[in-house]
């Protein structure tokens, strides 16, 4: 049996770094795209392997958006966490379908995995281009 909300036990067991096999349906799908590549990986306990290899470290989210869709839900968010002392960063879209009360797919789009570094620099050309966008005052 699973739970009377698995997207959300979905993102508590994200958060946690603590993912239970029992939100996902035996045959579960995960169909990935990440950084220059794309995979599956199908059956509860692959699917449930992998995602803890990708939240193997407890972190917090940033922003977190739900959406319903005809069977399930889109979820975006961003996750930050600390892994061996070094600060990191995702923001990835998940396209969560339910067959009753369990997930039975999850098809992902992940922009990577960043470090501290990677994010300052990211920081920094964020602010030179709010610098060098025209003003509206006119």
């Amino acid at each position: 049996m699973g739970t009377a909300d698995p997207i959300a036990a979905f993102l508590a067991g994200i958060e946690g770094a603590a993912l239970t096999e029992d939100i996902f349906s035996e045959d579960v799908l995960l169909d990935a795209t990440v950084p220059n590549w794309r995979f599956r990986v199908q059956g509860a306990g692959p699917v449930r392997e992998e995602l803890g290899r990708w939240y193997a470290d407890p972190g917090r989210f940033g922003e977190v958006r739900r959406s319903e869709i005809d069977d399930g839900e889109l979820v975006e968010f961003t996750l930050s966490w600390e892994e061996a002392g070094v600060p990191h960063l995702c923001h990835q879209a998940h396209v969560v379908r339910l067959r009753g009360d369990r997930i039975a797919s999850d098809t992902v789009f992940c922009g990577g995995r960043w470090p501290q570094s990677l994010l300052t620099q990211m920081e920094e050309a964020q602010r030179a281009a709010e610098q060098d966008a025209p003003s509206d005052s006119g």
